[in-house]
């Protein structure tokens, strides 16, 4: 049995950007960014890096990310990864690998992270395909 499946934490980089496909199916895209900390073992300094995740989000979930997502605002979302390839204008063979989300959670606007715990009041809406009223389509 195999197991492909992602959770992560993190702020949106930009707003959702929708698009509808010719079969009339929307997508909504975003972007999300997660930190990562460390101790230095040699300096014993405090060192962080960011890793951007690209997130898609199909039919009604995604419409619901597109409504009330935007930029800076938290989210826990998880989903599956998938990786996408073609060709370029000129040839090249290209890759993308994205988190195709199927349930996500909205924390609230601009993190309020002070040092590594997160502020309990920050406001929570959880949104999965199972909760999504018929009306949001």
């Amino acid at each position: 049995m195999n197991l492909n499946k992602v959770a992560i934490i993190g702020n949106l980089v930009q707003n959702p950007v929708v698009r509808a496909l010719p079969s009339g199916t929307s997508v909504t895209s975003f972007t999300v960014a997660t930190n990562y900390a460390w101790r230095d073992s040699e300096s014993k300094e405090r060192q962080e890096t960011t890793e951007f995740h690209s997130v898609v989000a199909w039919g009604r979930l995604g419409t619901i990310c597109s409504k009330y997502l935007k930029k800076g605002d938290r989210v826990y979302l998880e989903g599956r990864l998938n990786t996408r390839n073609w060709k370029d204008a000129q040839g090249a063979k290209r890759y993308r690998t994205e988190i195709v989300a199927n349930q996500l959670i909205m924390l609230g606007g601009k993190s309020s992270v002070k040092g590594d715990r997160i502020n309990e009041e920050s406001a929570q809406e959880e949104v999965s395909l199972s909760k999504i009223p018929a009306e949001a389509e």
